[in-house]
């Protein structure tokens, strides 16, 4: 056995839905006495779409000593559990899907679009999102129509999506955002997205113990440069902060936060 990525589940935040089963090309998961299993470590190739299918957070990638990933045994399990057109789409997820040169071997991204991994390289020479193209030089009032490219380096975003070993993550500066930010401050992607991994969610609509375990991992797991949460500065955006402090106590790095509030008026405070 090797020490790789692959598949955890908290059977005490499994509700059984079952959703991560059919987001699992690989045929790895299954529902057993109303919990989700991993039937076979060597049909997990360890990417994670049935994260992004997980409604309650119940699944993380850990890296931890496991079988290796047999694709040709994976092939055949499928085939007797769902026929030879579902082996054809597991073989197009696992040659499709891998996100260039930094995803791990036999990474794929089927199942939830929205889960899909991607790296965005962005050109280099200046901030992308400084370099503001004009559209429409004069209209009648005088003014300019200007179109602003996006500094987002990386999909998905959302915390519950994100698997904890995405390339994107290693050695990086970490932005952790309170989703209603990018849509307060006019200079998000210029000012705090700027070449940062980022991870976005609410503090308050959202499973914050999720959060925790989430963003935990990823400390852990990818002796990062730095961390940054950008909140809003009402109260109830301060969970975003108290999330981020326990994430690092829990994943035992040694590694400060910075804290960036933005006024409801789009002012950074």
């Amino acid at each position: 056995m090797a020490k790789r990525q692959i598949i955890k589940i908290n059977e005490d935040k499994c509700n059984g839905c079952g959703l991560c089963v059919t987001g699992c090309h690989e045929g790895a998961l299954q529902i057993v006495n109303g919990k989700a299993k991993l039937v076979n470590e060597s049909f997990c190739d360890g990417f994670g779409d049935c994260i992004g299918e997980c409604p309650t957070g119940a699944l993380v990638i850990e890296e931890r000593e496991a079988k290796e990933f047999d694709l040709d045994a994976t092939a055949e399990h499928v085939r007797a559990l769902r026929g030879d057109e579902a082996v054809e789409e597991m073989m197009k997820a696992q040659e499709i899907h891998e996100v260039k040169e930094e995803t791990p071997k036999h990474s794929h991204g089927g199942g939830c679009p929205g889960s899909r991994m991607r790296v965005m390289k962005k050109p280099s020479g200046g901030c992308p999102g400084s370099q503001a193209k004009s559209l429409k030089k004069n209209d009648n009032n005088g003014d300019s129509d200007v179109e602003v490219q996006s500094t987002l380096q990386q999909w998905p975003v959302q915390i519950s999506l994100l698997s904890p070993f995405a390339p994107y993550f290693k050695n990086a500066d970490l932005l952790i955002t309170a989703d209603c930010v990018p849509f307060a401050y006019g200079n998000y992607h210029r000012k705090l997205l700027k070449g940062k991994a980022v991870a976005i969610g609410c503090p308050k609509l959202d499973d914050g113990e999720a959060y925790v375990d989430k963003l935990a991992t990823i400390i852990a797991n990818n002796d990062l440069n730095s961390i940054t949460v950008a909140r809003m500065e009402v109260p109830c955006c301060g969970g975003m902060v108290r999330i981020t402090e326990e994430a690092v106590k829990r994943s035992g790095v040694d590694i400060e936060v910075e804290i960036v509030t933005i006024g409801i008026d789009g002012e950074l405070k």
